[in-house]
């Protein structure tokens, strides 16, 4: 039981950390954006992930589908239409982020519990 649900859990956790990079580009595809949006898009993530602002998590793919729009040769409309799109896929892959941690929260909890006797026993 133990190594399976290690097994699971290291299988899920690769498979948010692949779709945290997608869903914001997906995101952006959704609402118009072209594939140099989806590019800004991964770009501004991994800049904003580095770079040492504040908020450069949530600015970085926004700014980043808007300048890869913009380079695009696509009208400012449609390129903040598209970085639009970039923000609501990171607050996707956020909110499937948590989601997860709760489940894995309570799944915690119900361990804890059943070896609490072993646990907190001196």
């Amino acid at each position: 039981m133990n190594l399976t649900l290690i097994i699971i859990t290291f299988i899920i956790a690769i498979a948010i950390f692949i779709l945290d990079y997608i869903i914001p580009a997906v995101g952006t595809k959704r609402f118009g954006g072209s594939r140099s949006g989806m590019i800004g898009t991964s770009i501004g993530l991994v800049v904003g992930l580095i770079a040492p602002i504040p908020g450069g998590i949530i600015l970085g793919p926004f700014i980043g589908a808007f300048i890869g729009e913009m380079l695009n040769k696509t009208d400012h409309k449609l390129a903040f239409k598209a970085a639009i799109g970039s923000f609501i896929g990171f607050l996707a892959s956020t909110f499937l982020k948590f989601i997860v941690t709760v489940i894995y929260l309570g799944i915690f909890i119900s361990k804890v519990w059943e070896y609490k006797k072993d646990l907190f026993t001196l």
